[in-house]
C-alpha cells in the first residue's frame, strides 16, 4: 500500500494492527512524482504486492477510512440509532463484507476560523482496490452530508497489505 505526500507516493502496510512504512523504498519512491488525478497503477500494485509478500500478508487491499461528524447545523447531534439507521442503509449493502467503526472526538477549524470539537465516527473499510468502490465510497459520503447536513466527510486512502 502507498500513501500519497503531495505529488510523491509511499508504501505503507499494515501488520498486526500497526502501520509501517516501508523506508527502505521511500528514496526511490520518493522521486518518482505523480499527477493529482492519477498514479501509476501498475508501479502502486507491483510494488505493494511485493511488500506484501514480504511480510507474507495474503493480498493487497485499499484502506479507506472516513471521518463523519456528528454536529448538525441545528445544534443537535447525529444519535447512535440515527448513526446505525445510516450504516444499514448506507454502508452494508455497499460493503456487506465488513467494516470497523471507532467512536471518536475530533476537532477542525470552521471556515470563520473558530476551532470547533465534536464526537466523531471513524468508519475503516479494507477494500480491494478497484473503481466500483471508489464510486461506493463517494455514494456514501453524498448520502451522509445530504442527510445530516455536513459540510463534508473527510476521506483518507492508503494501499495496504492483509491477511484475514
Amino acid at each position: 500500500m502507498k500513501v500519497k505526500f503531495g505529488n510523491y507516493v509511499a508504501p505503507v502496510s499494515i501488520c498486526a494492527g500497526l502501520t509501517i512504512v516501508a523506508v527502505a523504498s521511500l528514496p526511490a519512491i520518493l522521486n518518482r512524482p505523480t499527477s493529482k488525478d492519477s498514479i501509476d497503477r501498475t508501479a502502486v500494485t507491483t510494488d505493494t504486492q511485493r511488500l506484501c509478500s514480504s511480510l507474507q500478508a495474503t493480498k493487497p487491499v485499499a484502506r479507506t477510512e472516513l471521518f463523519f461528524g456528528a454536529s448538525k447545523p441545528n445544534g443537535t447531534e447525529v444519535n447512535n440509532a440515527e448513526f446505525q439507521r445510516f450504516l444499514d442503509r448506507e454502508v452494508t449493502p455497499r460493503f456487506p463484507d465488513g467494516f470497523t467503526l471507532i467512536a471518536a472526538n475530533g476537532q477542525f477549524k470552521n471556515d470563520r476560523g473558530a476551532i470547533l470539537k465534536e464526537r466523531s465516527n471513524l468508519l475503516i473499510l479494507l477494500h480491494p482496490v478497484a473503481t466500483t468502490d471508489n464510486q461506493k465510497i463517494e455514494q456514501i459520503r453524498k448520502a451522509y452530508i445530504t442527510t445530516f447536513q455536513q459540510q463534508s466527510v473527510l476521506r483518507t486512502d492508503q494501499l495496504s497489505c492483509a491477511s484475514f
